[in-house]
């Protein structure tokens, strides 16, 4: 019955192996999954975000000249034919007649007045006295004058002159040209027929609902995740006295970590956006408006970031770069595969130098952690800049108000790195203190 006995318990032992391994893998699949559906919802996110911000950028609005005149132009031509005289004004245009034409008559009377040398001359200012009266020329310039504004301001006469001040301004407006008008044409034409829609109003609408869906889903994948970890974390509490179990728990705890980091460094993290919500500006008694124009976007992931600074000239950003790479992604993964090896293989595999150097000894070059908090300062000093600027541009007078908003936020793919952090210091202790070193030798 004993020699029975052995071959009993190396079974079960086997066997609760395997069922470890499936519960493990199952979480694995389920955190891969999830980790996928976040990848794919941020990369969907950026997109949208991106043409949502192309079409609303600030230089096809309150920068862009061509607006300005056709917002102007519908304005003034507004006030063009909206133009009546009212009898204040024809008041006043009548005693600017009366001034004008007694001027005239003065005038005349000044030059008939003076001496003549010539025989004709003299005739002349004889006939114009003889015939002449200044005084009845003065008491008929009220008359002119009435007769005067009222032609002025028949119906035909204002037709006429609101058709060549029309005329006119649209010659001076069309003058008026920079390069935007075409860009953007051609821009909202691409987006339009991308998304379907017909209008830059429900070009907004559609794609704000679409990223308020997506935001939601996004977090709940992230949460998802990090659920995953944690239940893989916590099958240490039952198993911990369980040395045979330590091994094919710890590595495939590593798998969830490596997951972890994996969509931690190409998910976002950090996104920017500042705006200026609304303009209004109070010109010829009209209101000119401006609103929803992005100032800056971008959205950038860990590993985007370290791309985006190795492509830039400069010899210092590509050297940040690479040390992103390096030490936030490429070190912490050779320490996982180290530490699998460690567990995994036997001696002199298990006990090489580079192996368990890795595996204990490299941590003080591991820079994941200083990443995390790196992260959250550049996005609390990023958003204390960006609020303090954006407020400067608030303004409320009587002819001009602006209003900016501050979309600034971190991302999923900052608690998705958070996770793996936290998960690498727990999984640290557990090699270092509760995982069996003798586990491999174990059946």
């Amino acid at each position: 019955m004993k020699t029975s006995a052995h071959p009993t318990k190396a079974n079960k032992s086997l066997l609760s192996q395997i069922l470890l391994i499936l519960v493990m893998a199952i979480l694995l699949s389920a955190e891969s999954y999830f980790g996928y559906q976040l990848y794919t919802l941020s990369a969907q996110q950026e997109r949208l975000k991106e043409d949502y911000s192309t079409a609303n950028n600030i230089t096809f609005g309150v920068f862009s000249l061509d607006l300005w005149r056709d917002k102007l132009a519908n304005i003034v031509n507004h006030k063009i034919k909206s133009f009546k005289v009212s009898r204040e004004q024809k008041q006043e245009l009548r005693e600017e007649i009366e001034k004008q034409l007694h001027g005239m008559i003065n005038e005349v009377v000044q030059q008939f007045e003076k001496p003549q040398k010539s025989l004709g001359d003299k005739l002349k200012k004889f006939a114009f006295k003889q015939l002449v009266e200044p005084k009845e020329l003065h008491a008929q310039v009220p008359s002119f004058a009435n007769t005067i504004v009222n032609r002025i301001n028949a119906p035909r006469a204002i037709k006429k002159l609101k058709g060549i001040a029309t005329t006119e301004f649209n010659e001076l407006a069309e003058q008026i040209y920079d390069s935007t008008a075409t860009a953007h044409s051609k821009m909202t034409h691409h987006l339009f027929q991308k998304y379907k829609v017909n209008s830059i109003a429900n070009f907004n609408a559609h794609l704000e609902k679409r990223l308020a869906s997506i935001r939601g889903v996004a977090y709940n994948y992230a949460y998802a995740m990090l659920g995953c970890i944690v239940a893989a974390l916590c099958l240490w509490l039952p198993l911990r006295k369980r040395l045979h179990l330590h091994t094919p728990l710890f590595v495939m705890s590593l798998l969830l970590a490596l997951v972890l980091l994996i969509v931690g460094c190409t998910v976002s993290i950090i996104e920017v956006d500042a705006r200026l919500s609304h303009l209004e500006l109070h010109l010829l008694g009209e209101k000119l408006a401006f609103s929803n124009q992005v100032l800056f976007f971008q959205s950038k992931s860990i590993l985007g970031t370290a791309q985006v600074l190795i492509q830039q000239p400069k010899p210092d950003s590509i050297t940040v770069g690479i040390l992103i790479i390096l030490f936030v992604i490429i070190l912490p993964i050779l320490r996982m595969t180290a530490r699998g090896i460690h567990l995994l293989c036997y001696p002199p595999i298990s006990e090489n130098k580079v192996t368990k150097y890795l595996a204990f000894d490299a941590a003080k070059w591991d820079m994941a952690d200083v990443m995390v908090v790196g992260i959250l300062m550049t996005y609390i000093g990023l958003n204390g800049i960006l609020q303090s600027q954006l407020s400067d541009l608030n303004m409320k007078t009587e002819t001009l108000v602006t209003n900016t908003i501050n979309h600034t936020s971190l991302q999923p793919g900052y608690i998705i790195f958070v996770g793996y952090v936290a998960c690498t210091i727990i999984l640290s202790y557990l090699m270092k203190n509760v995982a069996c070193p003798t586990a491999k030798d174990t059946p």
